[in-house]
């Protein structure tokens, strides 16, 4: 039995397990954790529809706060005064169709899988008062931003009535007045999807009945809802109609019929539907084929069901086995492939005339374009793109800021994100947030990740961003860095998601404290089209995607510096499971590695998803597939597992059960393996605070340095 010391500093509990030698000082570098983590943050990039104003949020060591660029000069101002790192997020901007008033949400997890136990929202700080997800509002031509109403999900007409949701139901408050919020109607089903018609009279929502799901539209207090053409499907994405007496919208299967199999993947239909908001009744303006490329996407955004001009329909599709663009009449008809070639569209708006589309994707002019992102404007009813922005830089999330420019986050293989406007008169760009050096960022410490390419066991080419400083010296230890999700790429650059930046961060930390560094881009993830993120055998079917992990190892031990006996691996979520999976399956190889919320049971979590056995007599592949689940943990190979691990967890996670950590540290010490624990009572998957990534971060880059004893750079 291993031996047991605890550590506790309030709020984070440390544990030690096992007789770890002491931890060993860092190398001599000019840069600390803090100061790689100090690089600000730019996300929620949001537009007026005609009001000429964008707005985002900028993070700084846990500092939210909301920043305005109204046209034509586009001076950017800020809007909030937070000081402190109180792990509360500020989502969901919303802008008044006129671009006049601004409404945001404070607080929540809006990346969660499941709510909390009694739907609880986090308190990652410990204060003794419960925190509730709030709106508020602020006008932009002045005053200070006011708490509206405990809600979520907001949506503003252009009369300036604020909808949004509570507890599943549809609440207003009218903005300017104060007046108590109430409910707008009663609807059975859990309403969400908020979508005012152009002229704000009318309100289209998305009412999930479980099973199925119809577009609701209400009109007035005095008149009964109305369903668009209600069917045993699954409805949702409503857009309306630049006239506004027509909604399209996204139709899926309901659930039902035989059991769907677990363990092979099989096609999920989908169709766009046209509804005529007088009547209900509703066409089809196109189905997609019964395949597997035909299926509903689930890359960002999912169908990002736009109306163009012309009455054209814009949506993304993976027919060719990519996610592109496709357009449609709304009467209906054949779709035209608007993005042609081997890559993914990922961002998307769509130009206040309906004529165009802008959006980011891997690929440009360079030759590891597939590892960026640039940006891009195709008319909506033609495939002719025109690359917007180009360069070893990196561009997501394109919103139209007026009819001549568009604003959009860039960053670099050095430079962390800002927000960025294109005039494209002139192609011409500027930054509206401050360059990171300005916040003491040590930019110049950092090293370009140059792109690398290997081949697994079974002859796929998996790609992975290496980070490897070229100065001299003795062979250095190498790491692993297996990203999450999985459905996500690491990038030649800072990441467009917070969580992967601070990976990012984290992994240029080691490179500069005597560590070589492999991220790879296994299989399941996107990037490198449908068949690549959809492979046979892959997660709880076999987990297949592991033997790319392995490859990345073996690549990473022949490579000049690095030396071969020092391999460590570490990541979070789907990478803590890969991470667990490769100390069970290979300690020989991985000597060390940091789990950060981690799945280690796949059974638990695929029970959880299909019910329990008794829920309908057919059990289709059920039994087969909780046993290939199980075989596909890491705790099916504990056995196997010798090599020190760090296990870390916030206890209030919402994406992977806190129980699958209690789980493998009681199958860890069982077995007398040196393991250490970072507990973080109340945070969450996502950890809201910096204060909770300093020392995460801090922890994992002393566990590496202890374990394979890194030199100095």
């Amino acid at each position: 039995m291993a031996c047991l010391s605890r550590l506790i500093l309030a709020p984070v509990a440390l544990a030690v397990f096992g007789l770890a030698p002491a931890l060993a000082q860092p190398p001599a570098s000019a840069v600390t954790m803090e100061e790689m983590l100090g690089y600000p943050f730019q996300s929620g990039l949001a537009a007026a529809e005609h009001g000429d104003a964008v707005a985002w949020v900028q993070d700084i060591r846990g500092v939210r706060n909301i920043w305005v660029a109204r046209g034509p000069s586009f001076a950017p101002r800020q809007i909030t005064s937070n000081r402190d790192d109180d792990g509360q997020e500020l989502t969901q901007l919303t802008f008044s169709p006129d671009g006049a008033r601004l409404a945001w949400v404070r607080g929540g997890d809006h990346d969660a899988n499941w709510p909390a136990e009694g739907n609880l929202d986090p308190d990652p700080t410990s204060v003794t008062q419960q925190p509730e997800v709030t709106i508020w509002s602020v006008v932009l031509a002045g005053g200070a931003p006011v708490e509206v109403a405990k809600g979520d999900a907001p949506a503003i007409s252009a009369r300036g009535v604020l909808a949004f949701v509570k507890d599943k139901q549809v609440w207003s408050a009218p903005l300017g007045a104060k007046a108590k919020p109430e409910r707008l109607f009663f609807d059975r089903g859990r309403d969400g999807s908020l979508v005012w018609s152009p002229d704000g009279a009318r309100l289209a929502f998305v009412s999930d009945r479980g099973d199925h799901a119809f577009i609701g539209v209400f009109t007035s207090k005095e008149r009964p809802l109305t369903y668009m053409a209600p069917s045993t499907s699954k409805d949702g994405s409503p857009k309306w109609s630049p006239d506004g007496t027509k909604i399209a919208f996204v139709r899926r299967v309901g659930d039902g019929g035989a059991p769907i199999p677990i363990l092979k993947e099989t096609p999920d239909p989908w169709s766009i539907w046209v509804a005529n908001v007088a009547d209900a009744t509703a066409h089809a303006a196109w189905r997609g084929p019964h395949t597997l490329a035909g299926s509903h996407p689930d890359t960002e955004g999912g169908a990002n069901l736009h109306w163009a001009a012309g009455d054209r329909l814009v949506f993304l599709a993976e027919l060719d086995n990519w996610p592109h663009l496709y357009s449609v009449p709304a009467a209906g008809g054949e779709p035209l492939l608007l993005t042609p070639g081997g890559f993914m569209v990922e961002h998307v708006s769509e130009t206040g005339d309906g004529r165009f589309m802008i959006y980011d994707a891997n690929t440009g002019a360079g030759a590891d374009d597939g590892e960026r992102r640039h940006l891009f404007r195709v008319p909506t009813d033609r495939a002719s793109p025109i690359a917007l922005t180009s360069g070893s830089t990196l561009q997501w999330q394109p919103v139209v800021a007026d009819d001549s420019h568009i604003a959009f986050i860039e960053a670099g293989p050095q430079a962390p994100p800002v927000t960025a406007l294109i005039d494209l008169a002139s192609n011409s760009t500027r930054s509206l947030t401050s360059p990171a050096a300005s916040t003491g960022f040590p930019a110049s410490a950092l090293v370009a990740p140059t792109a690398v390419r290997f081949t697994s066991p079974d002859g796929l080419i998996v790609h992975g961003d290496l980070f490897q400083r070229q100065d001299g010296g003795g062979a250095k230890p190498g790491i692993i860095f297996v990203h999450g999700g999985p459905p996500r790429q690491m990038l030649l650059g800072w990441h467009y998601m917070d969580y992967y930046s601070n990976a990012y961060a984290v992994n240029q930390y080691l490179a500069d404290h005597g560590f070589v560094v492999l991220s790879v881009n296994y299989r399941l993830g996107i990037g490198y089209g449908r068949a690549f993120q959809h492979p046979d055998h892959g997660g709880p079917a076999g987990a297949a995607e592991y033997q790319d992990v392995l490859a990345g190892a073996r690549f990473l031990q022949k490579l000049p510096g690095v030396d071969a006996n020092r391999i460590g691996i570490w990541g979070g979520s789907y990478g803590g499971l890969l991470t667990a999976q490769a100390l069970a399956r290979d300690s020989s190889t991985f000597k060390v590695g940091v789990d950060m919320h981690g799945v280690h049971d796949w059974s638990r979590l695929l029970a959880r998803e299909i019910g329990a056995p008794g829920a309908r007599f057919e059990a289709g592949d059920r039994d087969q597939a909780m046993q290939t689940a199980w075989t596909s943990s890491p705790d099916a190979d504990v056995a196997g597992w010798t090599s020190p691990v760090l296990l870390i967890q916030g206890d209030d996670d919402r994406n992977v059960p806190f129980q699958q950590t209690v789980d493998l540290a009681r199958r860890l010490e069982d077995r007398g393996v040196d393991f250490e624990e970072l507990v973080i009572p109340n945070e969450i998957h996502g950890f809201l605070r910096y204060r909770s990534w300093l020392t995460a971060d801090s922890a994992t880059v002393r566990f590496f340095q202890t374990r394979l004893a890194a030199p100095a750079p």
